[in-house]
């Protein structure tokens, strides 16, 4: 029998993706980039590098995309020998030793699910079949399974020793950092654009998220919650990151009505009036960052009001009914009917 987390790591190690020069549209008309793709962490991964001939970009590409498998072979969930995987195995009722890396990403996890007031909660293993359940079924699922769910959840049964590097739960809770590791990718990716010292521009996707390294007229198109075909909005900016969430390709329909694939999990329900939120940060150099999978779960206004205190961050939260809000930052935002 095949198994998602089989075939998950088999797409993950055809690490040998498309590598090509290819003619793009850039600043000033037509730009050639060194262009090279992969499957990370279940969604397409692209490392572009503007100007550049083949040889230096293969060189950035293979660095970021070897940094991102890495990851993803140590931290993700689905990973059966991942370090998630053996913590999740082992952990209850019983210390186990993990690297200064994981305890640091276990910290900031645990740091947001204080930020949020649980809402972002890496134990939410049980609520996730219950969701895909009734996706399927196009039905509710019964309170008392939420309940249920809720109960066996929550970073407070992960207990800590920082020092000594160990994690035990107090309760058989399971452990998944998804929500916050392709924010971690981008952060080490720029880190090493940094030390390759290249003097290319550099685009990375990861999923719908964006990395943009290099002084450039750089833009990133937000498309219709509801039409797939069609542009939304674009956001402009000198350079820095765009991380995004949102149930645009994974809206399911319940009874009736429309429901995100993104959960409140303080709650154990799908946030309510929501549709996506794209957000950009000008840099990540020190504390100036925060995935939007964190923030998505805090509502607008409270989003709206952190970010605010974050110079140079920009938002765009689309709700329910496909109405947005704009925080003017350092993105300037064009709605769709202005750009053509």
């Amino acid at each position: 029998m095949t198994t998602r987390g089989s075939t998950v790591k088999r797409k993950a190690a055809l690490f040998l993706t498309l590598a090509a020069l290819a003619p793009l549209a850039g600043c000033g008309g037509k730009e050639e980039a060194y262009s090279q793709g992969a499957f990370i962490m279940n969604v397409q991964a692209q490392v572009k590098v503007y100007g550049a001939g083949e040889e230096e970009g293969r060189r950035v590409a293979d660095a970021v995309l070897a940094e991102w498998k890495r990851i993803s072979d140590e931290f993700s969930f689905s990973e059966p020998y991942s370090q998630t995987a053996l913590v999740n195995k082992k952990a209850y009722g019983e210390w186990v030793r993990v690297d200064g890396e994981f305890m640091r990403l276990l910290l900031l996890s645990l740091d947001y699910y204080r930020l949020t007031g649980g809402a972002f909660d890496i134990t939410f293993a049980p609520l996730w079949p219950i969701w895909k359940e009734a996706a399927s079924t196009r039905k509710m699922p019964a309170r008392e399974e939420i309940a249920k769910a809720l109960a066996n959840m929550g970073s407070g049964y992960v207990q800590l020793d920082p020092q000594r590097k160990y994690v035990r739960f107090s309760k058989p809770v399971q452990l998944n950092m998804g929500g916050i590791l392709r924010g971690y990718c981008f952060v080490r990716a720029y880190r090493i654009l940094k030390d390759l010292n290249s003097s290319y521009p550099v685009e990375l996707r990861l999923g719908g998220n964006m990395l943009a390294y290099g002084k450039r007229d750089w833009s990133y198109d937000i498309m219709d919650p509801f039409r797939d075909d069609r542009l939304f909005g674009r956001l402009h900016f000198g350079e820095g990151v765009i991380m995004s969430s949102s149930g645009r390709e994974r809206f399911v329909q319940i009874e009736g009505k429309l429901y995100s694939h993104i959960l409140d999990l303080k709650t154990g329900y799908p946030i309510e009036n929501f549709s996506s939120l794209v957000v950009y940060f000008p840099t990540l150099d020190g504390e100036n960052f925060i995935p939007s999978a964190v923030l998505a779960v805090m509502g607008r206004e409270k989003v709206f009001s952190l970010l605010s205190r974050m110079k140079g961050s920009s938002a765009v939260w689309i709700d329910g009914a496909g109405k947005e809000t704009v925080l003017p930052g350092g993105a300037r935002w064009e709605k769709a009917g202005r750009l053509f």
